[in-house]
């Protein structure tokens, strides 16, 4: 006699994350793990758990690529921002920095500034929990032993292995590079990793990225000064193992990005699994998303690579409080601004009549590099203690006062501080373009940023956001720019293939990570919010839409339910594992039930 389900899912249209057709069926999962797909002869018991999907998609649970989550999982392991979107499935570690190899108070420098995360918050966080790990093997276990609410998987940062290796003030130095010993320190310290089950090295080579603290403040992240010949030995570790490289170009320079395509080729050897940031549309290039897909298919077709960009499938609205915004971090004037702590110090500077000649001929340079468009007409001022600026542009405040543009913006900052908070759009603004990158081969959806710049951005809602689009398409034409099953795949089963995760797919003998998702409701998805961070001590921006998702289950629990979640979860009980590369993971056991539905 067959034991009833754990839990039922009724009534719903299964997307599974394979690209096969939407069809209609019920899922039953038992330990943790989907036990049948069908139409009819669910062993539904008293105890069973059914959740009604009519009129909603099943899905697998989303799984979200490239967080920082690496401080915050510590201390709110329940990590309910991305549950409420469906994400069931998290990667840390990304662009260079993990917590792994290095003391607190130097992940909390290489993390801080450049993720604009509170640095005491960071030191406060990783000291508490400094003796549970001492390589990535015990990280790994401390992380799985914690209550999680998604399941977690990671990346070594190549930041925190230099510094761990030479010390944090030699790897940020140009002109100091690895001993022998060293440099093969770095490559056991990595294959530890690897054999721990994480999914490779993240790299960084873009110079903007700076330490906090006061010991080597306004340095660049140790992974930018590392030469070719040092990552060229790491990438041979990788390719050895098939695992994979997660890095960000030099955008001053560019021309580096010739190096990681070449670097993935295929051609007399083992090709190098490659992610890179990011395929967007910037403001400030509006010609350069055509490019993103040629060069994928040269590095893949020609090449023999195995390259994919990352994209973020929404518009990129950034907030920023007073000057406090990595795009400063683009030219000389604002990075000495981002150099001075808050206060007098920076006033002064910004007040300062030969400063702010120096950031006018900044900001006005025609052709440098930058990611930011340098446009005050969009730049629109959402909070000020003068509340008759609110709504207002910062060109219009200019215009109106006769001032050049940068002297508003710095008199608004000299006068209101972190109290004037404006907003605008970076890039991604044009629907069209957006819908030609998500299609290209090559192209994989990632990029949230999930748990950094808390007060910048908030992307947690990424794969509501495309399928909100897709709904939309399908409704208004026969031939959509994407239909569902391949958004759904793009989103899960894609990504789970490409990172070795045991996760993606809605199929008999999966685990059970599951979304249930209303299209009815993916409506306003992009609406602004600010939450209580206790863990953190600030208010952060994040994404609310509660009719979007009905249930969030991991590991064959629901964790979420419209937008709230489950009580004690993160506190007395978590869902999600740690999942290691190329492994398959069996669901957490748990005792508890939950309560029964009808």
């Amino acid at each position: 006699m067959s034991r009833p389900l754990d839990v039922a899912i009724v009534n719903g249209t299964v997307v599974d994350g394979t690209g096969a057709p939407r069809r209609r069926a019920d899922v039953g999962i038992t330990d943790g793990r989907v036990t049948v797909i069908g139409q009819t002869g669910l062993d539904i018991g008293p105890d069973t758990e059914v959740i009604d999907a009519r009129d909603c998609w099943v899905t697998p649970g989303f799984i979200d690529v490239h967080t920082h989550y690496d401080a915050e999982v510590l201390v709110a392991p329940a990590l309910s921002e991305s549950l409420r979107h469906g994400v069931t499935t998290v990667v840390t570690g990304n662009c260079s920095l993990s917590a792994v190899y290095s003391d607190p108070v130097d992940v909390a420098d290489l993390f801080s500034r450049v993720e604009a995360l509170p640095r005491a918050a960071v030191i406060d966080a990783l000291q508490s929990s400094a003796d549970e790990w001492d390589g990535p093997q015990a990280w790994a276990r401390a992380i799985d032993e914690r209550h999680l609410g998604p399941n977690v998987a990671s990346f070594l940062g190549h930041s925190d292995l230099r510094a761990s290796t030479m010390g944090l003030g030699r790897s940020t130095e140009s002109s100091q590079r690895p001993t022998r010993d060293e440099m093969s320190a770095m490559e056991g310290e990595l294959e530890k990793a690897l054999e721990a089950g994480f999914l490779g090295l993240s790299t960084m080579t873009n110079p903007w990225d700076k330490l906090d603290g006061d010991r080597y403040r306004s340095r660049s992240l140790p992974s930018t000064h590392a030469t070719w010949r040092e990552y060229r030995r790491l990438h041979r570790v990788l390719r050895r193992r098939d695992s994979i490289l997660q890095s960000i170009p030099n955008l001053n320079t560019r021309y580096d990005m010739a190096f990681f395509l070449m670097s993935s080729s295929g051609l007399g050897r083992k090709p190098l699994k490659t992610s890179l940031l990011a395929a967007a549309d910037p403001k400030s290039a509006p010609l350069l998303f055509a490019a993103f897909g040629p060069m994928a298919w040269v590095t893949n077709r020609l090449l023999r690579g195995r390259f994919r960009w990352q994209h973020l499938p929404t518009a990129f609205q950034v907030h920023a409080d007073g000057i406090d915004l990595v795009v400063f971090e683009e030219f000389g004037a604002g990075r000495a601004a981002l150099h001075l702590q808050e206060g007098m110090d920076r006033d002064r500077l910004l007040a300062d009549p030969t400063y702010r000649e120096w950031f006018r001929r900044d900001f006005e340079k025609r052709f440098s590099p930058r990611v930011w468009h340098r446009d005050f007409e969009d730049a629109w001022i959402t909070e000020c203690p003068d509340a008759s600026l609110v709504g207002r542009s910062i060109a219009d405040v200019a215009a109106e006062n006769g001032s050049h543009v940068v002297d508003a913006f710095l008199d608004l900052v000299v006068t209101h501080g972190r109290d004037l908070r404006w907003s605008t759009t970076i890039g991604n603004g044009r629907r069209r373009v957006m819908d030609h990158l998500v299609r290209r081969s090559g192209v994989t959806i990632g990029f949230s940023d999930a748990g950094a710049h808390l007060r910048n951005m908030a992307f947690y809602n990424f794969p509501l956001r495309l399928l909100e689009r897709v709904r939309d398409a399908e409704r208004r034409s026969r031939r959509p720019f994407l239909t569902l099953e391949r958004a759904v795949h793009k989103l899960t089963g894609e990504l789970a293939e490409f990172y070795h995760l045991d996760a993606g797919r809605l199929v008999v003998g999966a685990r059970a990570d599951i979304a249930v998702v209303a299209p009815a409701g993916l409506v306003d998805t992009d609406a602004y919010h600010e939450a209580e961070m206790p863990e953190f001590r600030l208010s952060r921006m994040v994404n609310r839409n509660d009719d979007a998702v009905a249930t969030t289950i991991v590991g064959g629990r629901v964790v979420a339910r419209h937008g709230q979640v489950e009580a004690g979860l993160g506190s007395t009980w978590g869902s999600g594992r740690f999942l290691p590369a190329h492994q398959e993971v069996e669901p957490r056991r748990s005792a508890a039930a939950s309560p029964a539905l009808s």
